[in-house]
């Protein structure tokens, strides 16, 4: 069973910098995707990055690309999510999120499962 755990979040002026954690079960690490998405009050919830386990390629939306950063260590069974450059409208509950399968079940899509309880991040003006 994949089990995520967030941490990290906080408040942060714009333009500053914050990194985000997830402690993740070392399952996570042999599935299909990766991923962390945020959610702020009366919006859809937006991916904000990826991992495809099998290309082993990491994707941002188009709102943060350029300025926050994915990473993995294995090692340390963590992701981690480094934003630079925040703006208010990055303010929102981040989660990071995976999808269970085996890489050879990725088909085009991810099919996120197992999901962390949150972290606030609020950046103010």
């Amino acid at each position: 069973q994949v089990r995520l755990v967030e941490s990290g979040g906080g408040s942060v002026q714009a333009g500053g910098s914050l990194t985000l954690s997830c402690r993740a079960s070392r399952y996570t690490f042999t599935g299909a995707c990766m991923a962390w998405f945020r959610q702020a009050p009366g919006k859809e919830r937006e991916e904000v990055a990826t991992l495809i386990g099998i290309t082993a390629t990491t994707t941002y939306a188009e709102s943060v690309k350029g300025r926050f950063t994915f990473s993995v260590n294995v090692y340390k069974d963590t992701l981690y999510l480094q934003m630079n450059s925040v703006k208010p409208e990055d303010t929102a509950m981040y989660y990071c999120a995976a999808d269970s399968r085996l890489m050879a079940a990725y088909g085009g899509s991810c099919r996120y499962n197992y999901w962390g309880q949150g972290t606030q991040v609020t950046v103010s003006s």
